[in-house]
């Protein structure tokens, strides 16, 4: 069986694409915060849900990779005949 190696460049890659979830589900937070009106304590304590549509972002990315890995596999195999 042939082993599989992760580059750490590829580690980084995927930590910073979490970060960048992670930042952007805060900013929905904050948004939700603002829009509603509703106490600054909420940034901290609704890190539960933060969390949760920061792993919703990040699987809904690797579906979107996965579509255009399959669409460029599809072209690759189209124009080899």
């Amino acid at each position: 069986m042939k082993d599989i190696v992760i580059t750490a460049q590829r580690v980084k890659r995927e930590w910073l694409t979490v970060l960048v979830c992670f930042i952007a589900a805060c900013l929905v937070n904050l948004g939700a915060i603002i829009g509603y009106s509703r106490p600054w304590t909420e940034l901290f304590s609704q890190i539960g849900y933060v969390v949760a549509v920061t792993v919703l972002l990040y699987i809904l990315l690797w579906i979107v990779r996965g579509i255009i890995a399959l669409v460029k596999w599809i072209i690759r195999k189209i124009t080899k005949h």
